[in-house]
C-alpha cells in the first residue's frame, strides 16, 4: 500500500464518522498488513505512544478542571468580577471576560470552560438586555484562553510530542493569552460604545467585594502553586499536576462542596476524557510510524523549502492549514500527528519550537470557534439551546481580535519567547 492510498483510507473512515483514533488505527493496520508488518509491531507502537511520564500530567490536569467545574469555582470568579465592575458601562461583558481569565488559570480546557461559564454568564447577560449573539460569542471566545493559558492540556501534549520543556511552553503562552484578553476587551469597549442602551449594573458595594474576594482566595492560589513550582524548578509539570489535584480535593473539603457524588462524577469524566486522549496518543504514534516509513517529513520539507525560504511566509501558510484542520478536528489528534512531521521542517526554517507550539495551539483553538462545526460552538449552543445560526453570526466579530493576536505572535517571535527566556526556561 502506498502513502496516497493510506491517506485516502483514513479520509474515507473519517467521512464515515469513524472516531479519529479508530480511523488512524484501522488505516494503519491495513498499511502494515499490506506491507508485511506484524500486528505485534502495531501493538507495540500504540503502547509506546502512551508510555511517557510527562503525559501523566494530562489526566491529572483534566481532573483538576472537572473538580473545579463541579465545585462552582466559575460562579465564585463571576461573583468577584461582578463586585469589581458594578457600574462600568457594559459591566456584564467585562465580568464575562474577567471570569474567563480567572478560570483559564485552572481549567486547561476550552470545552470545560465553555460548558461551565455558559451556564452562568449567558442567562445573566440576556436578562440584562444583551443580545444572544454577543453574549454567547463572548463566552465562547473567552473560553479559548483556557487552552492557551497554563495549565494547558494541548501544551502538555505538544511539549511531550516535540520533546521540549513543558515549563517553557507554559511560560511562552502567558503573554499571548493576555493579549487575547486585551483584544476581546477592546472589542467589548467599541461594542458598548455603539450600544449606549447597555448600562452598568448595581452600585459598588465594598462589603460584597470583600466577601467575593475571600471566596476566591483558595482557587487563586492554585495557579500560583502550579506555575510557581514549575518555574522555580521545585517540581516537574507532572508533579505539579498531582499536587494541584490534591489541592483541589482539599479545597472542596474546606468548602464542604466535595461530596462522594461530586468526586465520583469528576473521576468518571476524567477517565472518559483521558481515555479518549490516550487512545488518540497511541493511534497517533501508530500513524507516525507509517508517515516515518514513507519519509513524509523529508518530502514535505523539501517541497516547502522549494516553495519559499521565508519563515514568516511558511508560518502564514501553516496558520491557514491549522485553522482549517481545527474546524472539524479537536486539537490532540492534530498536534500528535503533525508535530513529528513539522519539527524537522521548522528546524530548517530556524523557527523556535516553542513559538510553533503557541502558534499551533492558538490556531487550533480559533478553528474550534469557527463555523460551521467548531467544537466550542456546539458546547455553548447545546447549553444555551438557541438556534446555531444566531451563535454563528455572533461569533464572527470575535474572530477579528483573536486573528490579530495570532498574526502578532507569528510576525514577532519575541512576544512568545521573551518570558521563558527571562525565566531561564529556554534551552
Amino acid at each position: 500500500m502506498d502513502l496516497w492510498l493510506y491517506i485516502l483510507l483514513f479520509v474515507v473512515f473519517l467521512l464515515l464518522r469513524v472516531p479519529v483514533a479508530f480511523a488512524m488505527i484501522a488505516a494503519s493496520l491495513l498499511y502494515f498488513y499490506s506491507n508485511g508488518l506484524s500486528a505485534g509491531y502495531a501493538i507495540t507502537s500504540v503502547v509506546n505512544g502512551i508510555n511517557s511520564f510527562p503525559l501523566l500530567a494530562v489526566p491529572l490536569f483534566i481532573f483538576v478542571g472537572t473538580v473545579a467545574n463541579h465545585l462552582g469555582i466559575a460562579t465564585r470568579l463571576y461573583d468577584l468580577a461582578r463586585a469589581l465592575l458594578p457600574r462600568l458601562p457594559g459591566s456584564l461583558a467585562y465580568v464575562n471576560l474577567g471570569t474567563a481569565i480567572g478560570f483559564s488559570w485552572i481549567s486547561g480546557s476550552a470545552l470545560a470552560d465553555a460548558a461551565s461559564t455558559s451556564k452562568v454568564q449567558v442567562p445573566q447577560m440576556l436578562k440584562a438586555g444583551y443580545p444572544y449573539g454577543f453574549s454567547a460569542g463572548l463566552t465562547a471566545s473567552g473560553s479559548l484562553m483556557s487552552t492557551v493559558m497554563p495549565p494547558s492540556i494541548p501544551a502538555v501534549l505538544f511539549a511531550a510530542t516535540a520533546s521540549i520543556s513543558t515549563g517553557a511552553l507554559f511560560a511562552a503562552s502567558i503573554v499571548p493569552a493576555m493579549l487575547m484578553a486585551l483584544g476581546l476587551a477592546a472589542y467589548i469597549f467599541f461594542w458598548v460604545r455603539r450600544h449606549p442602551e447597555i448600562a452598568g449594573g448595581k452600585p459598588f458595594v465594598g462589603s460584597l467585594l470583600g466577601k467575593a474576594a475571600v471566596r476566591v482566595i483558595g482557587p487563586a492560589l492554585l495557579p500560583v502553586i502550579i506555575l510557581g513550582g514549575i518555574f522555580s524548578g521545585w517540581f516537574t509539570p507532572t508533579e505539579s499536576a498531582g499536587i494541584a489535584a490534591v489541592y483541589m480535593l482539599v479545597l472542596g473539603g474546606i468548602y464542604r462542596t466535595l461530596t462522594w457524588r461530586v468526586f465520583w462524577k469528576s473521576a468518571k469524566e476524567t477517565v472518559v476524557i483521558s481515555g479518549g486522549i490516550l487512545l488518540i496518543l497511541g493511534a497517533s504514534n501508530l500513524m507516525g510510524q507509517v508517515l516515518a516509513r514513507e519519509q513524509v517529513s523529508r518530502s514535505l520539507g523539501e517541497w516547502l523549502t522549494g516553495l519559499t525560504d521565508n519563515p514568516i511566509l511558511f508560518l502564514l501558510m501553516l496558520n491557514v492549514l491549522l485553522i482549517l484542520l481545527g474546524i472539524p478536528l479537536e486539537a490532540p489528534p492534530v498536534i500528535l500527528v503533525l508535530v513529528p512531521i513539522l519539527m524537522p521542517i521548522v528546524t530548517q526554517f530556524g523557527i523556535d519550537p516553542v513559538q510553533l507550539g503557541v502558534i499551533m495551539i492558538l490556531n487550533l483553538m480559533i478553528g474550534s470557534l469557527t463555523p460551521p462545526v467548531g467544537a466550542v460552538l456546539f458546547v455553548v449552543g447545546s447549553i444555551t439551546r438557541r438556534p446555531m445560526g444566531e451563535l454563528f453570526r455572533g461569533i464572527l466579530p470575535f474572530l477579528i481580535p483573536l486573528g490579530a493576536v495570532l498574526l502578532l505572535i507569528t510576525l514577532f517571535p519575541a512576544i512568545v519567547t521573551s518570558l521563558p527566556t527571562l525565566l531561564g526556561l529556554m534551552g
